[in-house]
């Protein structure tokens, strides 16, 4: 039986990092990680500026439904392929990411401990927290570099939303 270890806290609070390290040390044959960013709902049958305006830190951006089940089938032993999001143009991408189930299923995302069908899943539950100037600096950085946005963007999304 896989062990699932749930990792959660605030917008680059560290996550991501954490379970990309915990997955190299474990390595490819024993970790798998299955991230909630990747489980956002679909918004391409909104405009451009009424996604930009969605609170993607609220429980209701996410399919947890679809989130809970793919977990549940990894941990069964089910391969699962799991959605690719574009942060972007907020909209899911075609195609999917093939998971394997693996001994270790690390579960990372800001909402993981909302869900309780996520919840009741997990094994092991580690919480990160980090300073918020620190986070708000991190979330800057990545979201100009990986996402496609701009420093105004950025912002207004943290003190409006995040």
């Amino acid at each position: 039986m896989p062990h699932l270890i749930g990792i959660a806290g605030g917008t680059a609070s560290g996550k991501s990092t954490l379970a990309r390290r915990l997955a190299r040390a474990l390595g490819p044959d024993r970790c798998v990680t299955v991230s909630q960013d990747n489980y956002y709902r679909d918004l391409s049958t909104l405009s451009v500026e009424a996604r930009a305006r969605v609170n993607f830190d609220h429980p209701e951006s996410i399919d947890a439904a679809l989130f809970a089940e793919q977990l549940r089938a990894l941990a069964q032993g089910h391969t699962v392929t799991a959605p690719r999001y574009d942060f972007a143009h907020h909209t899911r991408m075609s195609g999917g990411e093939q998971l394997e189930p693996r001994p270790v299923i690390l579960v990372e995302g800001i909402l993981v401990f909302v869900f309780p069908e996520v919840v009741e899943q997990l094994d092991i539950k580690i919480y990160g927290q980090t300073p918020d100037d620190i986070r708000l600096a991190r979330r800057v950085q990545r979201d100009i570099a990986e996402r496609g946005r701009d420093v105004d963007g950025v912002l207004n999304q943290y003190l409006e939303t995040v």
